[in-house]
């Protein structure tokens, strides 16, 4: 985590300097990318500049497949096909200064497993997982967890 005065910011519970590829990466590097780094996110990025977003299930689906069932080329992940063509291209971005709640609204409203984070310039500078907004949540509910098992929530 970064030093920052507030503990509820994206930057400081984003993963910084994410792995990512161009948009000409064939799917299957890039789901080799994904498997031997342990994670399910790739930004997508050409010239320091963010394009998309590119997601294990991304590189799964069967609209993949020409075909008209798709379901032949399920797993079949290979060279010919470029990240490009499966990338998510209407992708949301938060900044490290944004707050925690702004961030999970994207996640609550969008159902994103992942967000970008960008500094001022629009470069990629991080990623905000829903792992990493529960990591902020274990800690939110070890501060006031005994103040919440008080409350009753069927008011919310």
């Amino acid at each position: 985590m970064q030093d920052r005065k507030d503990k509820w910011t994206v930057g400081q519970w984003m993963t910084p300097n994410p792995e990512y590829v161009s948009p000409s990466t064939s799917v299957r590097n890039a789901f080799m990318q994904m498997r031997h780094g342990g994670f399910r996110h790739l930004l997508v990025v050409d010239n320091d500049r963010l394009v998309g977003i590119v997601t294990d299930r991304d590189l799964r689906r069967p609209d993949v497949s020409k075909e008209a069932d798709g379901w032949n080329e399920f797993y079949n992940i290979d060279d010919d096909c470029e990240v490009r063509f499966v990338m998510s291209t209407d992708v949301k971005s938060v900044t490290p200064g944004d707050s925690l709640e702004k961030a999970g609204k994207f996640f609550l409203e969008h159902r994103f497993g992942a967000l970008p984070v960008l500094d001022r310039e629009g470069k990629p500078i991080g990623i905000l997982t829903t792992h990493d907004m529960m990591k902020a949540f274990d800690v939110a509910l070890k501060m006031v967890g005994d103040v919440l098992r008080r409350k009753d929530i069927s008011t919310y």
